[in-house]
C-alpha cells in the first residue's frame, strides 16, 4: 500500500531500524524492491531523483508503475523525490501525488535553505505528502568529501533549522558521500556526532551515500539513530553485474530472461539489505499505523 514516508520513518525511529530507499529506474528495479518487502514484511521506499527522471524513470510512467505494484502488496511502499532542488520539479512531484519530496539546499547558504524548506514544507505538508531536508552536506566520494569534517552537520543548527521549518526527516552529514569510494575504502563515519543529532532532534535522520559504507557501518549507524539509508550506487551495481553474470552462465540467455535474471539479483540484494539495516519482520497489519493515501 501507499503511504507517506514520514509514516514509514516515524515508525522506524520509535522502533530503532532503517528503511532501504532505493533508486529505481525501471520497472525491475522497482518491482525487485517492493516484492522484497512484500516477502520480508518491510516497508520500502522507491525513489527517483530529476536526472533519472530526466533521463529515463520518466514521473508520468514510474509514478502510476510503483503506486500500482505498491497498491499489491501488504506493506507499506513510499514514493520519494529523491534530491529535489528545482522548485517547480518539486512542486510538480508534489502535486503528482509523491508521497515524499526531498529538498536539498545543502549547497545554499543556512538561511537561503531554511527559508526555501519552510517553504515546501508549508506546500507539501498542505496535501499529506512529507519532506526530507538536508543539513551539512553529502558531497561526492570521488572528492574525498567524506573526510571534510567542515561539511558535517552540527546538532544545534540542525535543532534550529527543524524547529523553524517543520521537515519530517533530515538527511545529515557524518562522514559518507554519494558515488564510488576509491577502491578498497570504506569510510569512517562520525559516530559521536550521529549519536548527539539523534539525541537532540529526536527524529528520523537519513543516511545519503549508504553505498559502499560496508555492514558494520550500516549496522553501527542504525543503532545510533539513522533510519533512512538511501541506496543507488551499490542498486545499479548489482543490476550490472548481473547482466555480466547472466551471459557468463549462459551467452544465448534472450533478452527476457536477461531482465528476469536482472530483476532476481536485485530482489536478493534488497532482502539481504533488509537483514542488515533491521526493517525485515517490521509490518504488523495497524490501520492507524500508517498514513495510507488514495
Amino acid at each position: 500500500m501507499l503511504v507517506s514516508m514520514n509514516s514509514i520513518l516515524e515508525h522506524a525511529n520509535k522502533h530503532n531500524y532503517g528503511v532501504m530507499a532505493m533508486n529505481s529506474i525501471n520497472i525491475e528495479m522497482a518491482r525487485a524492491g517492493i516484492q522484497a518487502a512484500a516477502e520480508e514484511n518491510s516497508p520500502m521506499i522507491i525513489q527517483f531523483g530529476p536526472g533519472q527522471m530526466g533521463l529515463h524513470a520518466h514521473k508520468e510512467e514510474m509514478f502510476p508503475l510503483v503506486k500500482e505494484l505498491s497498491d499489491r502488496v501488504h506493506v507499506p511502499i513510499a514514493i520519494n523525490l529523491d534530491h529535489g532542488m528545482d522548485f517547480s520539479i518539486i512542486s510538480e512531484c508534489i502535486n503528482f501525488g509523491f508521497t515524499n519530496v526531498m529538498f536539498d539546499g545543502s549547497s545554499l547558504s543556512y538561511e537561503e535553505n531554511l527559508s526555501r524548506t519552510e517553504t515546501i514544507c508549508a506546500m507539501a505538508h498542505s496535501v499529506g505528502c512529507s519532506v526530507e531536508a538536508e543539513l551539512g552536506h553529502v558531497g561526492q566520494a570521488v572528492n574525498e568529501d567524506d573526510e571534510d569534517d567542515g561539511l558535517y552537520t552540527d546538532p544545534q543548527k540542525a535543532l534550529a533549522f527543524i524547529k523553524y521549518t517543520g521537515a519530517d526527516a533530515l538527511a545529515v552529514a557524518i562522514g559518507t558521500a554519494h558515488g564510488n569510494y576509491p577502491k578498497n575504502k570504506i569510510p569512517k563515519l562520525d559516530f559521536e556526532r550521529l549519536r548527539d543529532l539523534k539525541r537532540t532532534l529526536q527524529m528520523p535522520l537519513v543516511l545519503h551515500g549508504g553505498s559502499g559504507c560496508g555492514e558494520e557501518n550500516l549496522k553501527k549507524a542504525v543503532k545510533y539513530g539513522i533510519n533512512k539509508i538511501n541506496v543507488a550506487t551499490d542498486a545499479f551495481s548489482v543490476a550490472k553485474n548481473a547482466i555480466n553474470k547472466a551471459f557468463e552462465e549462459d551467452p544465448t540467455i534472450d533478452y527476457l530472461h536477461l531482465c528476469i535474471y536482472i530483476e532476481n539479483e536485485v530482489k536478493q540484494f534488497v532482502k539481504n539489505y533488509m537483514h542488515i539495516i533491521g526493517s525485515n519482520n517490521r509490518y504488523i497489519f495497524d490501520e492507524t499505523q500508517y498514513n495510507g493515501l488514495e
